[in-house]
């Protein structure tokens, strides 16, 4: 699990394939830092990465809860 240092974070999983979908895509999932599928990740919470997520809010989970 990647981690941020201080401040809030976002906790992401990345669910559904990047099979057949645009190169740009494919990009912001690897921008995002998503390597396998099912991975779990945690970032740092700030526009720019909530920009990137509403790019691809068909590949990606926002997981609430977690500490």
């Amino acid at each position: 699990m990647k981690e941020s240092v201080g401040g809030k974070t976002v906790t992401l999983q990345y669910y559904r394939s990047v099979i057949g979908r645009p190169d740009r895509q494919r990009k912001v999932l690897a921008g995002l830092g998503f390597r396998k599928l099912n991975q779990v990740i945690r970032l740092q919470d700030t526009p720019e990465v909530r920009g990137m997520v509403a790019k691809i809010p068909h590949l990606v989970r926002i997981l609430e809860g977690q500490a």
